[in-house]
């Protein structure tokens, strides 16, 4: 698997929007399932590939275990159960994104990790009032790019304060 950049919608997209001084997202895509999702690339500390996790009794139904990432235990999640996806078997793509929500480091599960986007702000746009197949809660807008829609999430939403707190804990 090669993770590349993808500089905006378009080439001409983002010369424009640099040379306007308009911010750029800087994130990291994955896909669960058939829908791309994106995470800002500053709350991501790393990507890796699936390791053995330890089973960790009466924690959370989305809460797969615990790893040693480096001398530090971290809770991993997988994402497919926190959005209420199917579960598929992991498989060579399956991979462990380690982020930084708010103090708290965890992993998520997710199918495979796509690229490194550069996308100007204002590809983004407010999520829509439609039925998606995860709460709209989660999201802090949609991008969209040349060919495909992502789905921009907003980590500080996707656990409670409550359900970082007992993660930390495990």
């Amino acid at each position: 698997m090669t993770v590349s950049t993808t500089e905006a919608k378009t080439s001409a997209d983002f010369k424009q929007a640099t040379a306007a001084g308009e911010d750029l997202l800087q994130l990291v895509s994955f896909k669960l399932g058939e829908e791309e999702f994106g995470v800002d690339i500053l709350k991501v500390q790393e990507i890796n590939r699936l390791v053995e996790i330890t089973k960790v009794p009466r924690a959370p139904g989305f809460v797969e275990g615990v790893i040693n990432l480096r001398g530090k235990v971290i809770p991993i999640i997988d994402l497919r159960k926190r959005f209420g996806l199917d579960l598929k078997e992991h498989d060579k793509d399956t991979r462990i994104v380690v982020v930084d929500i708010d103090g708290s480091i965890m992993g998520m599960i997710v199918d495979a990790v796509s690229e490194v986007l550069r996308l100007p702000t204002s590809t983004i746009e407010p999520a829509p009032e439609i039925a998606t197949s995860i709460d709209s809660e989660y999201i802090r807008g949609v991008a969209k790019l040349e060919d495909r829609l992502l789905i921009f999430l907003d980590l500080s939403k996707v656990f409670s304060q409550q359900e970082r707190q007992a993660l930390s804990q495990l």
